[in-house]
């Protein structure tokens, strides 16, 4: 991962596993540096008329990573910070979309991130043994997370608004 400076024009984008902090950071960090902040997962759910666990009940995966995509692709171009849903990056047009831009890595461990997430039924992919699911969606996905990254914080036992000190530092630097 190259360090990379604040791009002049597009989207510093947050990127992790579900329970990462990507929403809460991310707007957290837009504030901070006096940008917008835009949750992908928040543009679908608004464009669609319904939340994301209906899209997949109602329409499958293929269909909301196809909606994903195509929104994601679009907002990349805009200045600011973009949060992107934690499966993003298992689409290879985001992925070569993402190169140029500032892309943060948050890094959590599946235990905090299912103690952070809990028994959320909004997000389809966790439904059941969320521990477990986020062992294997973070094995699948943490190669991806860190070919996209130009930098990767950790984000267990930090608070938000001490993991925004830190990249706000770096981004002044």
């Amino acid at each position: 991962m190259a360090a990379a400076s604040l791009p002049l024009g597009g989207a510093v984008v947050v990127v992790g596993a579900p329970g990462s902090g990507k929403s809460t950071v991310g707007r957290l960090l837009a504030e901070r540096l006096g940008l917008p902040f835009v949750d992908v997962d928040g543009v679908i759910e608004e464009r669609a008329g319904k939340p994301i666990a209906e899209i997949f009940a109602d329409d499958g995966e293929p269909a909301f990573r196809e909606l994903e995509t195509a929104i994601t692709l679009e907002l990349l171009v805009q200045p600011g910070v973009l949060s992107l849903g934690g499966g993003a990056v298992t689409s290879e047009r985001i992925r070569q979309a993402l190169t140029g831009h500032r892309v943060i890595w948050l890094k959590v461990s599946a235990g905090a991130a299912a103690k952070r997430v809990g028994l959320n039924t909004a997000r389809p992919l966790l439904l059941g043994n969320v521990h477990g699911k986020l062992v294997r969606l973070m094995a699948e996905r943490q190669p991806l997370y860190a070919a996209v990254a130009t930098e990767a914080v950790e984000t267990d036992d930090v608070a938000p608004d001490a993991v925004v000190a830190g990249l706000v530092e770096r981004v002044s630097s």
